[in-house]
Order: structure tokens, then sequence, then C-alpha cells
């Protein structure tokens, strides 16, 4: 089954359509989705390598344009539509906590949890739910989101034979390894 999976995102990640999707994907993890824009960028860059850095600096705008959504849900939709969300992942503490600590550190937060598994939908939500003025949010984002796309990308490009090779050869434990790493994400989040 996972090798289908597999070959099916390879196929989806060369399709003329893909950039699209991986450009959605990136938009809404930053505000409303819960998988990170990883699961396209991968293939994509394993697909075709000389693409490394386009996708990329695609993956961190969509990321930076989703944030800006998930701040302005934080900042004037917080309980009509952020509350939801945050309910939906039992996580009222982990905002409230996270609204404590921007007000305390500000842009590092963003610059530290952009390049973490947490999910980055918290982090913008909670900095528009503080009120961290738009600016520095924004130049946090694209510090960070660029930082992990393109430090990924560079991989990539440079190791990828040899981790598609891995990959293909070790798909279940690849594929439990980024379950455990997007659960260990979302768990953290009660802990923050």
């Amino acid at each position: 089954m996972l090798d289908r999976l597999y070959a099916r995102i390879i196929g989806l990640a060369a399709s003329p359509h893909a950039v699209i999707w991986l450009a959605v994907i990136a938009f809404a993890e930053a505000s409303v989705f819960p998988l990170p824009p990883d699961i396209m960028l991968v293939p994509m860059v394993l697909t075709c390598r000389a693409r490394a850095f386009r996708l990329a600096a695609i993956c961190t705008l969509a990321s930076v344009c989703g944030a800006v959504l998930g701040w302005c849900i934080g900042a004037f939709l917080l309980e009509y539509a952020a509350m939801p969300i945050v309910r939906f992942y039992h996580a009222e503490h982990t905002l409230l906590t996270l609204q404590d600590r921007f007000r305390e550190w500000g842009i590092w937060i963003i610059l530290i949890k952009g390049l973490t598994p947490i999910p980055f939908k918290f982090v913008t939500i909670a900095s528009g739910a503080a009120h961290l003025p738009l600016m520095p949010f924004l130049m946090a984002c694209a510090i960070t989101r660029g930082a992990r796309f393109f430090l990924l990308a560079a991989l990539l490009r440079r190791f990828g034979a040899p981790i598609q090779a891995f990959i293909e050869r070790r798909l279940p434990l690849v594929a439990g390894m980024v379950a455990v790493a997007i659960i260990v994400g979302i768990v953290a989040l009660r802990y923050i």
C-alpha cells in the first residue's frame, strides 16, 4: 500500500499542476491545514533536482502569504475562526501560552518555531492574537520558513539520489518517521 501511495505522490510531484498544489498546501499549512508542505516539496525536488530552489521559493512565498491569513485570523477573528481550529486540536492552553510568550519574546518565537515540526498555523494565529506588529512578523516568517525550505531543497538537490534510494528501500520506516514527527509536533503543542 505504501509503495502505491509513494508512486502516486511521485506521479503527482511530476504533474503540471504540482506547483499549484505545493503553493496551496504551503499556504494552508500556515493558517488552517495540519500537513506540512514537505509532503509535496520533497518528492517534487527528488523528481527534478534542478528546480529545487525555485520550488523552495514558491513554498516560502506561499507559506508567508498563508501566515498573513493566520495572523489576520488571530488578530481579527480569534473567537469566530481561530477558536474552532484551536478547540479541534485541544490547544486552548497552548494558544494562551503562545500569546504570553509572544508578548515576552516577540519574533524570536516565530524564528525558532518556524523551523520545528510544530504546526505553523498555531504560531501565526497566536501572533495575530498577541497583536505582534505585522511587518516584523512577516520578516520573521520569511526568514524562518525560507531557511527551512531552502535548507531542505539544498540537501535534496545535493544528496537527492541517495536520499531517494533510501526512501524507496525503507518506505515504511520513512513514512513512520514522518508520522511520528507530525504527531510529536502536535503533542508538543500541549506542553509549550
